[in-house]
């Protein structure tokens, strides 16, 4: 999945503003301005677009822990991983909004989409576990739908 379509699902999920979507991000310790936080929020096709790069993602998803859950001051900054995969932003959102395997998959049921234990474990393995699997885009996708359903309501 685009990081644009992720960035776009997350700020209608928690209803943020522009503004807030770039303090979020600086919770990580990257700055950016409005003009380009806007930019990654339009569609591929309107005039404006930037597609946003893996690094700002990554910083925003670690500034999306930090926002949802509060920074320990106490510990160093985890350094970014990179490259940002559909598995990196199911952990980061599993992360932030304190999901656990059940609510995974209760989010994922009332989105229309049924995955077994074994396939959800292997989203989150390490990926030179042998038992790893790739996220794929409707997997993601049904994901935050599901997210979306359970921080917004019907």
């Amino acid at each position: 999945m685009l990081n644009n379509d992720v960035l776009r699902s997350i700020r209608y999920m928690l209803d943020l503003s522009d503004a807030k979507l770039v303090d979020v991000l600086q919770l990580a310790g990257q700055t950016l301005d409005k003009a380009t936080m806007v930019a990654f929020l339009k569609k591929e096709e309107e005039l404006e677009y930037q597609e946003c790069d893996d690094v700002t993602m990554a910083n925003f998803l670690d500034g999306l822990v930090y926002y949802r859950r509060g920074k320990d001051e106490s510990r160093p900054a985890m350094p970014i991983e990179l490259p940002v995969t559909n598995n990196l932003v199911l952990k980061k959102l599993r992360v932030a909004f304190e999901l656990k395997d059940d609510d995974i998959y209760a989010m994922l049921a009332e989105a229309g989409f049924e995955v077994s234990k074994p396939e959800l474990s292997a989203l989150f393995r390490k990926k030179d576990h042998k038992h790893f699997r790739p996220c794929g885009d409707q997997f993601l996708r049904n994901f935050l739908k599901g997210l979306t359903l359970r921080v917004r309501g019907r």
